[in-house]
This record gives structure tokens, C-alpha cells and sequence, in this order.
């Protein structure tokens, strides 16, 4: 499947190449990043979730995309669209290396991977599941235009985490 490039005003989201393994296997290692995720991943766990996210396109016809920034081509991160077995709903989800935390980038190119959705997909809803003490992206929530809806329970590889679902209608996008 030929994966979409999407352009805001400072970053590109494109399909996840090669050369980007190492940095993603980097920041999905640093503790700081991935508190909220589960921990840190070993480089062998961090290249199976970088597959997963290619395989995630070919498989729903979409999926996160990597994050350039256009200044420099820098790759910070991971942010898209993400629909696992057993979750609630497409979820709307970002990972930016710690280097770029702090610059608005995670809503910048979450807003344009929303809009994505509700443009091309026949989708009711958009979520985000974020764990109850993550304030950061609960405020990237809040500028999604996200609203807090439920606590719910996800388990992922035999763990299970607290986190609440944060919603955003195609009504509510649209107006």
C-alpha cells in the first residue's frame, strides 16, 4: 500500500523508512518517553512495534506515520492513527523523541493525523487513550478538542493499564 504524505506548516508525515529505526529504537528506549508506555523497550521490542506500525498500514489501510521535521529532516517521532484488535476504537496516538516535547509538534501533526481520519475513514469517533497521570498529553487532548469521557482498561502483552479514553466526534470535529 502506498502510504500517504501529509504536510502541516513545520513537519512531514510520511511513511517510516529504514534510516529511522535507530533514532525510534533510541527514544522508545528512554525511560522518560515511554513512562506512560509501558517502559522502556529493548532495541529487539522496539523493532517489532517499528514493524508493526508499517505492517498496521498494509493491514487497516492505515496507521501512525513518522514525523519530520521540515527544517532539518530530523525524524522525532511517531503519530498517526492506530486500530489493535480488542481496542475501544481508532485511536488518534503520538510519541515524540524527548528533544522535541515542548515546541507543539505532538498537536500539530496529531490535529493533521485526525483530520486524516474523519476526511478518509467512515469513522463515528476518534479516541486517545492516556494514562490518568500523563498531563501532557492530556493537554494535547484538550487541543484536539478531544473530550474526557471514561476510565477504561487496557491489557497489552499480558499487562494491563488504567488509562482514559478521550474522545472527539466527526460531529464535534466538523463544527
Amino acid at each position: 500500500m502506498k502510504i500517504p504524505t501529509l504536510e502541516t506548516q513545520r513537519l512531514r508525515l510520511r511513511a517510516f523508512r529504514n534510516d529511522d529505526f535507530d533514532p525510534y529504537a533510541r527514544f522508545m528506549a528512554d525511560p522518560e518517553v515511554t513512562k506512560f508506555l509501558g517502559g522502556p523497550m529493548a532495541r529487539g521490542d522496539a523493532f517489532r512495534s517499528f514493524t508493526a506500525m508499517i505492517g498496521h498500514w498494509e493491514l487497516r489501510g492505515f496507521g501512525p506515520w513518522a514525523v519530520e521535521r521540515k527544517s532539518d529532516g530530523a525524524f522525532i517521532g511517531r503519530i498517526g492513527l492506530s486500530f489493535p484488535e480488542d481496542w475501544p476504537a481508532t485511536e488518534v496516538v503520538w510519541t515524540l523523541a524527548r528533544e522535541y516535547w515542548g515546541h507543539g509538534y505532538a498537536t500539530e501533526a496529531a490535529r493533521s493525523s485526525l483530520d486524516y481520519g474523519f476526511r478518509k475513514l467512515p469513522l463515528p469517533r476518534l479516541v486517545s487513550m492516556i494514562d490518568p497521570d500523563n498531563r501532557g498529553s492530556q493537554r494535547v487532548a484538550e487541543r484536539l478538542g478531544q473530550i474526557k469521557k471514561s476510565r477504561e482498561t487496557l491489557t497489552v502483552f499480558g499487562k494491563s493499564y488504567p488509562v482514559d479514553l478521550w474522545e472527539i466526534t466527526r460531529e464535534r470535529w466538523s463544527n
